[in-house]
C-alpha cells in the first residue's frame, strides 16, 4: 500500500469521542438528579456513558438540561441502553422515526398531532407487555407557559414503607396488566384515542407480572402495579382484588414518594420504569405542549 493511500485511510477513520465535563446534581425529594453540562448531540465515551448509567440506577430519574438534539440523536442515545420499543399507536409516531411517540395536545387541521391524554393515569410505561419497559426518555419540544408538569412516584420507597399487613397480602401475588384497562374510558373523555385495529389489539394482549418485582440491576424490590394498566390480582375474588389494588395505588402515591418535574426548554428526562410510575399533571387546553418519547425494552419481571 502506498503511503498516500495509508494516509487517506487514517484521515477517513472516525475520531474517538472525547470525554465531557459534566456535573451530577441530586434533586430535592425522593428521586432524581440533574445532569448539567453534558451534550447528548455528541457520542459519549465509555467512561462518560458508564457514569450516566450508574447515575440512572442510583437516582431512577435523570434530567439532562438544554439538550439541542435531533430525533435521530435522541434515538441513538436511547439505544445505548437497549432495544427500543415501537408504540402500538402508530398514528402518533414521528414521521420517519417510528421509535419516537409524539406526546402532544396540539391539533392541526382537525387532527391530533400526538397522544394528547398520555399519562392521565398513574402508570409504568408499557407494563402490559411480556417484556415491559426498562425506561423512557422524554424530550421537550414545545412547552406551555403554565402547567404541563409530570409527577413521578418512587415504587422502591412504596414497597419499603408498606404496612406489615399489606406487605404480607401481596407476597407472592401476581397481577394482570392490560393496555385496554382505561382505553374505552379515555375515548369517552376525549378525542385523542383512535379505534384500534384488530392487528393493534393483537399487539396488546393481557400479561401477568409479579405485584412486587426485583430490579434486575440494583437488586431492590419495588411495587409493580398501577391504576393505568393493572386490572386485577390473580387468585383473589374480584372484590378482594379491587380493595387490595386500591390500597396499593393509594399508598404508592403518598406525597413523600413523589417528585414533580417542572419542565424547562429542551429538557430530556430519562426515568426507570422498573422503579417509578408517573402521571401527567395536566396542561390548559389553549396552551400548546409537544414532547418526543422513546422507550427502551426491559426484561421479564421477577
Amino acid at each position: 500500500m502506498s503511503q498516500s493511500n495509508a494516509l487517506r485511510r487514517v484521515e477517513a477513520s472516525p475520531a474517538a469521542p472525547l470525554s465531557q465535563t459534566f456535573e451530577l446534581r441530586p434533586l430535592a425529594g425522593p428521586v432524581g438528579a440533574e445532569i448539567i453540562g453534558l451534550d447528548l448531540s455528541r457520542e459519549l465515551t465509555p467512561a462518560d456513558f458508564s457514569r450516566v448509567h450508574q447515575a440512572h440506577l442510583d437516582h431512577h430519574l435523570l434530567v439532562f438540561r438544554d439538550q439541542r438534539i435531533t430525533p435521530q440523536q435522541h434515538i441513538d442515545f436511547s439505544r445505548r441502553f437497549g432495544r427500543l420499543m415501537i408504540h402500538v399507536l402508530h398514528q402518533f409516531h414521528l414521521a420517519g422515526h417510528p421509535e419516537i411517540l409524539i406526546v402532544s395536545n396540539i391539533v392541526e387541521d382537525g387532527k391530533p398531532v400526538g397522544l394528547g391524554d398520555a399519562g392521565k393515569y398513574w402508570h409504568s410505561d408499557i407494563s402490559y407487555k411480556e417484556l415491559p419497559s426498562l425506561g423512557s426518555l422524554l424530550h421537550a419540544q414545545e412547552l406551555p407557559a403554565e402547567g404541563g408538569d409530570t409527577l413521578f412516584a418512587n415504587m422502591h420507597l412504596a414497597y419499603d414503607t408498606l404496612p406489615v399487613a399489606l406487605r404480607a397480602a401481596v407476597e407472592g401475588k401476581r397481577a394482570v396488566h392490560s393496555y385496554l384497562a382505561k382505553y374505552g374510558q379515555l375515548q369517552k373523555e376525549g378525542n385523542w384515542r383512535p379505534n384500534l385495529s384488530a392487528q393493534q389489539v393483537a399487539q396488546v394482549q393481557e400479561v401477568v407480572h409479579p405485584v412486587v418485582r426485583t430490579h434486575p440491576e440494583n437488586g431492590r424490590r419495588a411495587l409493580f402495579v398501577s391504576e393505568g394498566f393493572t386490572t386485577r390480582i390473580e387468585g383473589l375474588p374480584e372484590d378482594e382484588s379491587r380493595q387490595l389494588l386500591d390500597e396499593l395505588f393509594a399508598h404508592s402515591v403518598r406525597p413523600e414518594h413523589l417528585y414533580r418535574h417542572r419542565w424547562q426548554p429542551h429538557d430530556l428526562v430519562f426515568w426507570d420504569n422498573r422503579s417509578l410510575i408517573h402521571l401527567a399533571g395536566g396542561t390548559p387546553d389553549h396552551l400548546r405542549r409537544k414532547l418526543y418519547r422513546t422507550t427502551i425494552e426491559g426484561d421479564v419481571p421477577v
